[in-house]
Order: structure tokens, then sequence, then C-alpha cells
């Protein structure tokens, strides 16, 4: 018997991206739009899946809008969705340090850090369109880290040579989730969103080729509730738990995407998954999970094992002479600031070479003896304060007298569903936003920079 996805097969996958010069197609995108007049949105309504960054800003932005819009969380509230677990920062071509960043290099590192899957007009509109995202999320409260005189504070990412990651010390994905959940309560208080809480979504409904709603439980009383709309947008997070020692919460699933996909959406770079390199360790065997660190701690931290093979000396009695700093000595250019996937898999090659550390010999030091040489305890703990404490809670070891111990752990899906440029996937009328599609893959995307 036929299912959606076989009837389809044969059919060429069209973009849409628009022709011409790729720096200038989301402008005369743009321009190619119809429009809905203000006083005929509120006839239109849209069903949003999902209640994380990419959700709660959808949701909130087209509530202001004035359309109709429905929205569902598998959580008990907004703010429980798990893009609070994105620690270090978002990227943005804001270029207000004067260090030769532009739009292009932000795109170039966009590119290049997705390992050129990912479409180079999406990058130019993702970069473009970061600028306002930072404008926005400020103007609404995010507090992002300052300098003396007010400007926004700026740090490195792993990936990038120059400073263009905003934050909020160690919590970025935590308070911005929290800004965009107070955007979309302000509209659920204004009534243009109807937020339902503790659902699942069960199925899609498709009439006539077309996305037109979805099957959802109700999760406290079990009853089944369908509702319709005239899109669909599918924000539910991605698939890293296929891993069982993920970073990601364990109420973190890809049913939704997975139920669409049933229906015909169809799945991008399915393998694609990107192994974050400041995971803590697995301690013990009946772990379930492994605890993130965020990435900007490798601003100040920097990454050794011991010279020599099955070395058991504690790491303060190992002299300067007997470390390999193996990233500094590998890619001087980036040192301990290298792309993630090139982090990680040069901390597993030095594992498994014998040159692991810890109880368990699985993982690699993340050291700030000269960090806090250079910059003095209080600077240290201004910026990494909230992770060394969550550090010391995790493993009982204080980092600013000894080093963390790291290791790469399974953390971000960068496949998905599939879509096209206007971020509708293969199902017409079906959209996706956030880790869910398979879009904006690099160093500049939000959901990567934990």
């Amino acid at each position: 018997m036929s299912s959606p996805l076989t009837e389809r097969a044969s059919e060429p996958l069209d973009g849409g991206i628009p022709h011409g010069d790729p720096a200038t197609a989301w402008a005369r995108r743009k321009l190619d739009y119809k429009l809905v007049s203000p006083l005929n949105r509120r006839k239109f309504r849209v069903i949003v899946v999902g209640t994380g960054l990419a959700g709660a800003g959808c949701a909130a932005a087209l509530g202001e809008l004035g359309y109709s819009v429905v929205v569902y969380t598998f959580h008990d509230a907004a703010r429980r969705a798990h893009s609070v677990a994105a620690q270090g920062g978002i990227n943005a071509a804001r270029a207000k340090k004067v260090d030769n960043d532009s739009l292009e290099r932000f795109v170039k590192d966009t590119v290049k850090g997705g390992d050129f899957r990912g479409r180079e007009a999406d990058c130019f509109r993702l970069g473009e369109e970061s600028v306002r995202v930072i404008d926005h999320m400020d103007a609404i409260g995010a507090p992002f880290a300052r300098e003396y005189g007010g400007e926004l504070r700026t740090r490195s990412f792993g990936g990038v040579q120059v400073s263009r990651t905003y934050y909020t010390r160690g919590q970025t994905g935590q308070q911005l989730q929290v800004a965009a959940s107070r955007a979309l309560q302000r509209q659920v208080g204004a009534g243009s969103v109807d937020l339902r809480t503790h659902r699942e979504m069960l199925d899609l409904i498709v009439k006539d080729g077309r996305a037109q709603g979805v099957v959802c439980r109700n999760l406290y009383t079990g009853e089944i509730e369908a509702e319709t709309a005239h899109a669909v947008v599918l924000c539910t997070g991605g698939y890293g738990n296929v891993y069982f020692r993920s970073t990601l919460a364990h109420n973190s699933n890809v049913t939704a995407a997975w139920r669409a996909h049933k229906r015909g959406a169809y799945f991008a770079s399915p393998s694609f998954i990107q192994f974050h390199p400041t995971a803590l360790p697995v301690s013990s065997h009946w772990q379930s999970k492994t605890t993130l660190m965020s990435e900007s701690l490798r601003n100040d931290g920097r990454i050794w094992v011991p010279a020599r093979a099955g070395d058991d000396r504690p790491p303060h009695e190992i002299p300067e002479g007997e470390r390999d700093y193996y990233l500094e000595r590998k890619y001087p250019a980036y040192g301990n600031l290298s792309p993630r996937d090139i982090s990680s898999r040069a901390a597993r090659e030095q594992i498994e070479a014998g040159h692991g550390v810890g109880p368990l010999k699985n993982s690699v030091y993340l050291d700030f003896r000269d960090a806090l040489d250079r910059l003095g305890k209080p600077t240290i703990k201004e910026r990494y304060g909230n992770l060394f404490a969550m550090y010391f809670d995790a493993t009982g070891e204080d980092p600013y007298t000894q080093p963390m111990r790291i290791a790469p752990g399974a953390h971000f899906a960068m496949g998905g569903l599939w879509s096209d440029y206007d971020m509708m996937t293969s199902v017409p009328g079906l959209f996706v936003g956030g880790e869910a599609g398979w879009g904006y893959h690099g160093a500049n995307r939000l959901g990567a920079n934990s």
C-alpha cells in the first residue's frame, strides 16, 4: 500500500530559493510576499506546537500582528521548554567590535560551521535578522551583559575568530526563554493567543494534501482533542535523545516531527548530530544523561591532557612541560575555541589513545589556572560563577582550585524536517522552526550556542 512518502518520492524537491545573488535574496523575497491587512489578520488561525525560543517567539509575534494563534506545549508552562539549557550566548552580525567582523564573515563562518550543508541564501537571511533579534530581545527585557559605557558586551565562541556572541553570564538560554515567555503571556492576556499546556501532539491533520490542524492529547485528563487552522508551525526541538546519554532533558522528544514525517513531511540529514565538546563526563554506569557545560568556558579555560599516556598523577603534580594543550598545538589559529566538531573529535582521539583523565579515564582537563592568575577570581566569578557552581554541585570538585573534567556529549540535532526557503515543509501549510528543522546549521545557530 502506498503512503504519502512513497507517492511523492519521485517528485523534484524545490527549495524555492530566489534566483540571483544570495546576499540580496531575502530583500527580494520580502517584496514578493502577498500581504494580509491588519483588519483581515484576525480571520486567520495559526497553530504553533512548542514554546521554546522558536515557538514562543513565533506565537508572540503572530499574536502581536493580530492573527488568531493556538499554542500547544508539552510542559506545565511555556518557560519550561528546553531552550533554557542554551547557556553560552547568541551570535549576531552587529559588528560593534573593531575586529573586522561583518555580515559576509558571519555567513562564511555559518556555512563552514554547518559543513557546507546550509543554504547560502538562508545564512544571509540569518545574518541580517540576527541584528534585529538581539535588539528585540534587549528591548523586551533580556539582561544581556554590558560594557561600562552601556553597550552590549560580546565574547568569542567556538569556530569563529571574532567577538560576536551576546550573552547573559552562563544562562543566556534561560534569560531569553523568560523574555520570550513573557512576550507570549502578554499575547495570552491580550486574547490573541490561546495557550494550551500539558498537550502532546498525536497527529497532523492533512486534507487535500495540505496541513490543516493537529490532534493532541491532554496529558492530565487523557482527553483527545483536534484543532484546525490555516497553517501549522512545528517548533518542537530536536531528536538528540536517540543517544541514551545525551545532554537533553528526558522529555525532549521528537514525536511531533516524527508524526509529521509519517504524514509526508520529508526529513533531512538525520545522521547530522553535533557532539558538544564541553559536557561533563559519564561518572557511573547508571547515569541516564550527561550534563552540559557552556562553551563560553573555552574563552578562558585551556584544554589539556597528560603528554604521557596512562599518567595517573593529580593535575597539579603534572608540570607544564608534561602537559599537551592539544587544541593549541594542532589548531593555533583557533586554539581552545576550535569548532565543536573538531574539538570533540580531538578530545575523543586523546581519550582513546590513553590520555584520558579522571576515575574512568574518559575526560580531558579544562583548566582556568592561567586565567585566574591573569584576571583574578572576581573577574572569573563574574563571567562564569553560575557555571562553576553548577560544576561543583555535579562533581563535588572546585574548579577554582583544580581543572574541570569535560568530554564530548551528544547534544544538538542538526538534521530535521526539510523546509524550503519560506520555512515550509514538503507538506503545504506545515512550517517548521528551530531545532525541529534542518536549516541554519553551524556556529551561528542559536540552538547550537550552548
